[in-house]
């Protein structure tokens, strides 16, 4: 009975060893799991290579004319000829339309009329101040020889007097109507609009027969020799763009052709409740296929180099506010994490300004690694890295 209880504690203790045993195997086990599951991190990576890399900004806008103007007659009339339809072009000083202008016809013979009357009457002052002056000239010679009296001397030169002034306002009347007749021609001369610059005709708003008031807008006439692409830009860019630079412009209409222009004006300040500026983007339009209205892309290079870092933009990820990349280096099949400072930035490349890298990038898979992590390579079950001269860029199996 003794021997029995003896043997109790020594069972207790080979039964906790073999607890702790159990615990340790399960340990090992799931740590060569953890291990397993590591090593199988699939990635896809690509090449660091040297080459030209630029920034391109994209911008939205609208296409205006070079110019556009309204012509609109100065006076009252009914139209009765308008020359010119929508499209057709003009020149400087071409007729573009004509009002009745038989009224204003009738109002410059009255004005040559009353300047005939005008000049009449002067030369008629004029021969009665002739008169006068030598009735004065002969009283006076009368009066140094005690002839004539001292009243008939005043009275010849009173008469003097106001001939000279009638004289004068018969002079005034004429300019007067010289004024009045000028003023009509210039009237008579608006009845016919013409082009004061050369363009198309881009509206017209009127046909023969209307009655129209003064400022009446009868046709519109736009320039689109050169056309202006009028977008906005951001605060962000407003330092990155410049008057001058080249810019290019699409539009849906002719989506394969690209039309070359530059930046011709920025506004010197943002609208407060958009943070915009105004943009105006001047282009050649000899083919006259840009058309005011139509929906425009600007593409402005707003940095480049011949020679660059580059990687590929998806291979960039970010660590706690801090830029990096993971790489494979040689042949290796672990991933190390390498902070990196980075240039010019596009959709699909980026310029690593330090350090110089050397492997490849992980470019697919980031999120599941960290630096050190084993990473299975294409077509490397067991790990290893394949050979970098059978290509540039490398997927991970299925």
């Amino acid at each position: 009975m003794k021997k029995r209880f003896y043997l109790i504690p020594i069972i207790i203790v080979l039964a906790a060893l073999a607890v702790r045993i159990g615990i340790l195997i399960a340990k090992g086990s799931g740590d060569k799991k953890r291990q397993n599951q590591m090593a199988s991190v699939a990635v896809e990576v690509d090449s660091v290579r040297f080459g030209p890399i630029r920034e391109i900004r994209e911008f939205t806008g609208s296409v205006y004319p070079y110019n556009q103007y309204v012509v609109a007659p100065k006076v009252s009339g009914r139209v009765i000829e308008i020359r010119k339809r929508i499209g057709d072009r003009v020149s400087p000083g071409e007729l573009i339309a004509r009002i009745d202008d038989a009224e204003y016809q009738q109002a410059v013979r009255e004005a040559e009329a009353n300047l005939k009357i005008a000049v009449a009457a002067v030369a008629d002052a004029r021969s009665q101040l002739e008169l006068a002056r030598d009735q004065k000239e002969r009283m006076e010679s009368l009066r140094a020889k005690e002839l004539a009296s001292n009243a008939e001397v005043d009275g010849a030169v009173s008469d003097f007097s106001a001939k000279e002034s009638r004289y004068r306002l018969a002079e005034a009347q004429v300019e007067q109507r010289e004024a009045s007749l000028e003023s009509s021609k210039i009237r008579f001369g608006y009845t016919r609009l013409t082009a004061s610059r050369a363009g198309y005709i881009g509206e017209r708003f009127v046909d023969e027969g209307s009655l129209l008031a003064p400022n009446a807008a009868v046709v519109s006439i736009i320039e689109i020799g050169s056309i202006i692409v009028r977008t906005t830009i951001t605060e962000r860019d407003y330092r990155l763009i410049s008057p001058g630079q080249p810019a290019d412009v699409t539009v849906d209409a002719f989506a394969s052709r690209v039309f070359s222009g530059r930046v011709a004006r920025i506004a010197p300040m943002l609208l407060e409740n958009s943070r915009v500026a105004q943009m105006e983007v001047e282009v050649r339009n000899d083919s006259l296929l840009l058309k005011p209205g139509m929906f425009a892309r600007v593409r402005v290079m707003i940095a480049s180099k011949t020679r660059a870092q580059i990687v590929p933009a998806r291979s960039i990820v970010n660590r706690n506010g801090e830029t990096g990349i993971y790489m494979v280096p040689g042949n290796e099949s672990i991933a190390r994490y390498v902070p990196v400072k980075t240039g010019i930035a596009t959709p699909d490349l980026t310029e690593i300004l330090s350090p110089v890298l050397e492997g490849r990038a992980v470019t697919l898979g980031q999120h599941l690694l960290e630096d050190g992590s084993p990473v299975l390579l294409p077509n490397s079950s067991s790990g290893k890295a394949p050979d970098p001269a059978k290509g540039t860029k490398e997927k991970s199996g299925t």
